[in-house]
């Protein structure tokens, strides 16, 4: 799998989230991750993935798939809910 973002996203991304990319990829490879998929305004699919980084945080990483590459849109920590929702595997 191939990834990709746009930089300044990335570094508006830490700055806001506290997350960076390069973390988020990580939540991709988690066997117990959650991932729907929504249609943005645009009509773009976008992925929404909830899962664990090696650090041990639980994250909500937004992506689409683009020209069969993953490009990052965003990467929070996950809310309460999130995280139990993770927890409890559903």
């Amino acid at each position: 799998m191939e990834f990709e973002w746009d930089a300044e996203k990335a570094r508006l991304n830490l700055r806001k989230h506290g997350v960076q990319f390069s973390e988020a990829l990580l939540v991709l490879e988690d066997d117990k991750a959650l991932t729907i998929i929504e249609e943005s305004a645009g009509g773009e699919e976008r992925w929404i993935t909830l899962g664990m980084d090696s650090l041990g945080r639980i994250l909500v990483v937004v992506y689409a798939w683009r020209k069969g590459r993953v490009r990052l849109i965003s990467a929070r920590l996950a809310t309460p809910g999130e995280r139990q929702r993770y927890t409890e595997g559903l």
